[in-house]
């Protein structure tokens, strides 16, 4: 596939994720706040509205907020500004799973950091999972997005290190 089109459907598809994601935020606030979690499969899968205001499991909820701001909004920011730009640049040579890859990173990051800066450092999670008392965080639309990212850049990697050990 042609770089200028690799772009292309990188800028398209982060678009489409961010879109997913605040449609999957306003859902969760429009049918879920302030009402009993929904659950389903035996409770394996529970739906329930939550805001986070720190980052994943809710670290660093108690920073000042100048302080959350920077640490928890601009900096992201920032990471995951030169993250697009590392694989928009990268685009022609890299492979198609790590530029999946880093736009799951991307997409799912600038959804959340979007929800910290235009609703007050606010991030809203809905999902959660487990058995029993052995469950996730609440978690969002845009954390999946980031956790799959993660995985597929790592499965990449490996994949990528073996083809080279192969090859020598």
């Amino acid at each position: 596939m042609k770089r200028g089109m690799k772009i292309l459907l990188f800028c398209i598809s982060s678009l489409t994720l961010i879109s997913w994601d605040r449609a999957s935020k306003e859902l969760a606030k429009e049918h879920l706040k302030d009402k009993a979690p929904l659950t389903y499969l035996n409770d394996t899968v529970r739906f329930q509205y939550a805001e986070n205001t720190g980052a994943a499991l809710s670290m660093g909820d108690s920073l000042p907020q100048a302080a959350s701001f920077w640490l928890l909004g601009m900096l992201p920011l920032a990471i995951i500004l030169l993250m697009a730009g590392y694989a928009i640049k990268h685009s022609g040579e890299m492979s198609n799973a790590k530029l999946v890859s880093f736009n799951l990173m991307v997409a799912g990051g600038l959804g959340n950091i979007y929800d910290r800066i235009v609703f007050d450092r606010h991030v809203t999670d809905f999902m959660n999972i487990g058995i029993g008392d052995l469950r996730t965080g609440i978690f969002n639309f845009a954390d999946v997005c980031i956790t799959a990212g993660a995985i597929f850049l790592l499965l990449s990697a490996s994949k990528d290190k073996n083809l080279q050990s192969q090859s020598s």
